[in-house]
This record gives C-alpha cells, structure tokens and sequence, in this order.
C-alpha cells in the first residue's frame, strides 16, 4: 500500500499517513512511534477516492470534493466543507495541498491554481465558500510555507502571497519543476547581500535551489543533490533538521525519487550524508518528532531514525564500563560480541593485559 502523505504531531509522539483508496483497506493511520516500536493508533476511511494530503489538525483529501476536519486523538469528524468548482470549466478542482496558516485560518490550493483561504472561525457543518481566492501560478501548487505572507511553488514558478493583498511577486519561470520546500532562519547575514533567510526549493531535476527573502524573482544559490551520470532524481521532500540534532550546524534533509535521504550541509552547500530509506519507491515524507528521530515515508515503508552515537560518546561510556569492575566489563564484551568470534577473542585479550597491568 503506497504511501501519499505524512504529518508529525509537534506535541506527542505520533504521525499520520494517506495511503490511496485503489488497495484493500485504504485509509488514514495515526500510528504512536515510542520507543523501539510503530503501532496504529487508530485507522478510518474518510472518502470515496484517493488521498493526497494532510495537516495536522485538519483532514484534507483530493478526489470527492470534500474536505473534513477531525480530531487527531479519536478521528471524529468536527466539520465539513464542499471545495469550489474550477470556474473555466465548472467541474470540480482537486485539491493538492492543505496548510493551517494558523488556528483561524486554513490555505487550501487545488489543480487549477487557486489558492483559497477558509476563515475556520465561520460556524458551519457544511460550507463551500472561501474568505478569498487567489491564483499565484499558472499550474498546480505543490508546497507553501510563512504565515500573512507565504511562499508557494506551482509547476515551474515560486511566488509570495499576502493575506490582505493578494499575490505580491512571481518568479521567472525556472524552466524545471518545483516539488518541495522549506524556509531556513538563522544563516549568516551580509549587510545589503543577505538577511540570513532563505527559501530552499527541490526540483525534478535533482537539483536544490535557494531563494533570499526578499527577493523573490530569481534564485540565489544552487545545490546538486543528485547529479549522477545516467539520469537524475527528484527532490520530493525537504526538512529542516531542528537544533539538538546533529553537528549543529544548519542541515536539510532531502528525500529523492530513488529512495534515498541525502543530508545537505548549508554554508558548504554539499551532502554531506546519504541514508536509504528504500530500493525502489521515492521518498514523499519527511519530518522530525518532538524527540528529534527522523521519520521517512515512500512506498509501504514508514521509518524512524535515531542518532547514531558519535565516537566521543562511545569513548565516554567505554570509560564508564570499565569504572564499574568485573561485571561492567562483562557487559561490554557481550556486547561486542554480538558483532563476530573475533571481536570476543580480541576483548578477552585485552581484559587480560589489563587485568595484568592492574
């Protein structure tokens, strides 16, 4: 069962996926991710047709013309609201991204290009009517990010929205289609060069394009994630990897049509990582839980990554063993011995210089 969408809760330790209607038993999931295990939560079956995308706090599906919201701790369904017909043809217009802008208000973007803001305060157990409606781009939207102004890529172009104003800025087209996004805060500043914050943009050409605030016309910077011989990959998902994670340095993590998640280091601009969430299927989720693990999504596999622990660390608890005498070098040997013969051979050795020396 392909996987369509996932979405992290920012308080508790949970997610939850989309998987399409066309396979048995298609529904949402909210799965608890504790310790060392996934379980399913809870699971419904919200519409007739496929899923395409979710936020927390909101159910948003793409096929039937409605759009739920519900409860993330039981899935009770709390209000519904009929999507408007794409006016050129007055056929219905599928969404494709939802985005909660904040408690009151909800962006929803559809396959015509609109963008329509729901003013979620409006009592109403069945409404149709958006607060506004605006049409940044020529294609689908795939991605939005800020909140009063934000920034959305549709089809081959990236522009800036203003809650009260309408659209502010489209970009030149970039002549490559723009899949994912993620803004970044905090960078170096250079007095009249930079503020210090950038949109990042992934494209279907493997490529990784970086935007200054501000200015919005062109891109800034560009990374090449996948630039193999023999074809590229697309960059379907980003995230930024939150402090307390890490080097502590600014990284995104990239998930590419191949399966893999590289890790892009920014101020060198390069990958610095690569992990492999799946053989085949593309990586289409990513995102951090409130403990700081990765969770990853593509195809029928959801993963959870912890850190690895560094050299220094391991040094440290290695110290740590050998403080607490017989029993805590036993410990250690046992450990180490679940990795082959030769490493028990070694690790008695070594207990025996030392239990000499001593």
């Amino acid at each position: 069962m392909p996987e369509l969408s996932l979405r992290i809760h920012k308080e508790r330790t949970s997610l939850e996926t989309k998987i399409p209607t066309n396979v048995v038993d298609a529904d949402t999931s909210v799965i608890s991710t504790g310790t060392s295990t996934i379980e399913t939560e809870w699971r419904t079956k919200r519409h007739k047709g496929s899923c395409r995308t979710l936020a927390y706090s909101l159910d948003g599906e793409s096929t039937d013309g409605l759009l739920k919201a519900a409860s993330s701790a039981i899935g009770q369904v709390v209000s519904k609201i009929y999507l408007p017909n794409d006016p050129a043809t007055s056929q219905f217009d599928p969404p494709t991204l939802i985005h909660a802008l904040s408690p009151q208000t909800l962006l929803l973007a559809t396959d015509s290009a609109a963008l329509h803001l729901y003013d979620l305060r409006i009592p109403s157990s069945l409404s149709s009517k958006p607060s506004q409606t605006h049409h940044p781009h020529d294609d689908y939207i795939s991605t939005s990010g800020f909140s009063k102004q934000w920034v959305t890529t549709g089809g081959t172009t990236l522009a800036v929205t203003d809650l009260r104003r309408g659209v502010l800025v489209k970009s030149e087209d970039q002549e490559e289609e723009l899949l994912s996004s993620v803004y970044v805060g905090g960078l170096p500043s250079r007095p009249g060069r930079s503020k210090g914050e950038k949109v990042l943009v992934g494209s279907g050409s493997g490529v990784l394009t970086l935007w200054e605030r501000g200015v919005w016309d062109d891109q800034d910077e560009r990374i090449i994630v996948d630039g193999r011989r023999g074809g590229v990959e697309s960059l379907d998902a980003l995230v930024l990897m939150p402090e307390g994670v890490g080097d502590g340095g600014k990284n995104v993590m990239v998930g590419v049509g191949d399966g893999t998640i590289r890790i892009v280091k920014l101020g060198p601009n390069k990958v610095v990582a690569e992990l492999r969430h799946d053989e085949i299927e593309s990586v289409v989720g990513l995102g951090f839980d409130i403990g700081g693990r990765l969770v990853s999504g593509g195809g029928s596999i959801i993963k959870v990554w912890s850190e690895k622990m560094s050299l220094d660390d391991e040094n440290e608890e290695s110290d740590s063993d050998e403080d607490e005498g017989e029993d805590g070098g036993a410990k250690k040997r046992a450990l180490k011995g679940s990795e082959s013969e030769d490493s028990d051979d070694d690790a008695g050795d070594s207990s025996e210089e030392e239990g000499g020396r001593k």
